[in-house]
């Protein structure tokens, strides 16, 4: 399977997950512009069987190449992020949740989850959009969310693109980051305010915003729910001091995108 078959593929899964994405991403393309992804970001459980490794493999397998690493002590995840040599292609962000740092009941319920995949799925090309591969109840879902959004979320909805990227730098329409939220809200967008609409800065070469997750309905095994699902976000880079435009990640900004799935 090529890359660009997976990135169709998670796109297409993404969309039904989260249709604004395609509304957002048309109101761009109808300023004129050409939508370029700077990454595309997965959660996972940290687990043999799951882990950043077992999701990033597919991507490896296709040339991409770790590029860095991310702790994030207060939400307990860990991620990686990964870059290919066709600067074209997006990077890839995948964290996972230090599950041995919850408790006892949180990681009996992850623990039955993983045993619920059918033996080696995880090794298919396709795992990294297989979806929820168990069943789980909305108590459960409500139980985990006590513990970690972040959990409750990987839960109900499992392997798959947690979000894509606009990347600002190769917009013509819009040159700053603030200009494309405005837009974004005046045509009735949500954006994530936890830490200000923009998170980061020049000084820190990255700034990054997103939209609000929408509630979608999903069925659990105790009956049908209305739960945010996906986002959109947006990245501007900034060149570091020897004019080369920095291409990681910033843990404090990224700490707060994260909270774009939260119930608004």
């Amino acid at each position: 399977m090529s890359i660009d078959t997976v990135f169709q593929s998670l796109w297409k899964d993404y969309v039904q997950l989260n249709p604004t994405a395609s509304q957002i991403h048309d109101l761009i393309v109808s300023k004129g512009e050409k939508v370029v992804n700077d990454h595309v970001a997965f959660r996972t459980f940290r687990h043999p069987r799951t882990g950043v490794s077992k999701l990033a493999q597919v991507f490896v397998n296709e040339g991409y190449e770790f590029a860095g690493e991310y702790e994030f002590k207060e939400k307990k995840l860990y991620a990686q992020h990964f870059e290919h040599s066709d600067p074209d292609q997006p990077k890839v962000f995948i964290s996972e949740l230090l599950v041995e740092q919850f408790s006892s009941e949180l990681q009996e319920n992850v623990s039955k989850m993983i045993g619920e995949i059918p033996e080696g799925r995880e090794d298919k090309s396709d795992f990294i959009y297989s979806g929820r591969l168990w069943k789980v109840s909305h108590k459960i879902y409500l139980d985990l969310m006590k513990e970690s959004e972040y959990a409750a979320w990987l839960s109900a909805f499992g392997f798959r693109a947690n979000h894509f990227t606009v990347l600002v730098n190769r917009l013509n329409f819009f040159k700053e980051l603030a200009e494309l939220n405005s837009f974004l809200e005046e045509n009735g967008h949500t954006l994530n305010s936890s830490g200000g609409k923009i998170k980061g800065s020049p000084e820190v070469l990255l700034e990054q915003s997103s939209t609000m997750a929408k509630e979608i309905v999903v069925d659990f095994s105790d009956g049908a729910f209305e739960i945010p699902a996906c986002y959109y976000e947006f990245a501007k880079r900034y060149s570091d001091t020897n004019g080369k435009l920095y291409q990681g990640f910033v843990a404090q900004s990224a700490d707060k995108i994260f909270e774009s799935t939260n119930k608004s």
